[in-house]
C-alpha cells in the first residue's frame, strides 16, 4: 500500500489531537484544569475526620463550586484536621454562621466540602474559621457499626433462646 505525505500529515494531526484530548481529560479528572492565581479569600475549618478529602477538592454552596481546598494540616493540640479553603472573591457574602460539612459525590465518588449558609448579618472575612463543622462519614466505620450491632443482636437472641 502506498502512503503519501498528506496521509502521514493527517495521521500525525489526528494523533496529536488525540494526545491533546487525553491531556485535557487528565486535567479535568485531576482537578488541575483551573489554576488559581492567588486571588480569593482564605477560610479555615476544623474536622474530627476528613475521610478522603484532598487538596484541590471542590468547595460548594448549593451544588455550585465557589472555591477549592488549598491545604490540609493536623493540629497536634486539638487532634483535629485543619482544612484551609480558597474561596473565589465573587462569593464574599457568606454569613458568619455558615457551617461546613464533608460530603461524597455518589456512593464511592470524590469528597468535597459543602457549605450551608446561616442567617447572620455579618459575613465571613479572610482568615475566618467556621464555627460549625460536620466530619466525613467513613463507609467502613458505618459498615463496622452495622455488623457489630447485628452480631450483638444475634448474641442476645442466642442467650434468650438458651434460657
Amino acid at each position: 500500500m502506498h502512503y503519501s505525505k498528506s496521509h502521514a500529515t493527517w495521521v500525525g494531526f489526528f494523533v496529536f489531537l488525540g494526545i491533546g484530548a487525553l491531556f485535557f481529560l487528565a486535567l479535568q479528572v485531576s482537578n488541575l484544569s483551573s489554576f488559581d492565581h492567588g486571588d480569593g479569600y482564605r477560610l479555615v475549618a476544623r474536622f474530627e475526620n476528613i475521610g478522603g478529602l484532598k487538596v484541590r477538592s471542590p468547595v460548594t454552596v448549593s451544588g455550585v463550586r465557589i472555591g477549592r481546598v488549598s491545604a490540609i494540616d493536623y493540629d497536634k493540640k486539638t487532634y483535629q484536621a485543619v482544612v484551609e479553603m480558597k474561596i473565589n472573591p465573587t462569593y464574599d457574602t457568606l454569613p458568619a454562621d455558615t457551617s461546613a460539612g464533608i460530603y461524597t459525590s455518589g456512593l464511592l465518588g470524590e469528597q468535597y466540602i459543602g457549605l450551608e449558609p446561616g442567617g447572620a448579618e455579618e459575613y465571613l472575612q479572610n482568615g475566618d474559621q467556621f464555627e460549625y463543622t460536620q466530619s466525613a462519614l467513613v463507609l467502613e466505620e458505618i459498615i463496622g457499626q452495622f455488623l457489630f450491632s447485628k452480631a450483638d443482636e444475634l448474641k442476645k437472641t442466642d442467650e434468650a433462646d438458651s434460657q
